[in-house]
């Protein structure tokens, strides 16, 4: 899963269970309701101060919009050419 689907439905969760509206968590928030709308459905990358706006009002830490980050399948390394040696 990727990371800014995770925080995504992390949000909406715990906003649900908070009984807000995206509008409501949005003016708590100090954002508009469809950038929240977007970051739920894992289409915006929200930063670190973006996602501690989103927690104060529910009452979160931000990792708490991280949980479940170990599904997240960690990127693969570029592989390398090996270096030719000289003879």
């Amino acid at each position: 899963m990727e990371l800014c689907t995770l925080v995504g439905l992390n949000v909406r969760r715990h906003r649900l269970a908070a009984g807000l509206t995206q509008e409501e968590l949005a003016f708590r928030a100090g954002m508009d309701r469809t950038y929240l709308s977007d970051i739920e459905r894992g289409r915006r990358n929200p930063t670190l101060l973006t996602m501690q706006d989103i927690t104060v009002p529910l009452n979160l830490r931000v990792v708490d919009l991280l949980e479940g980050s170990d599904a997240i399948e960690p990127p693969t390394a570029p592989s390398r050419p090996r270096a030719a040696r000289d003879g």
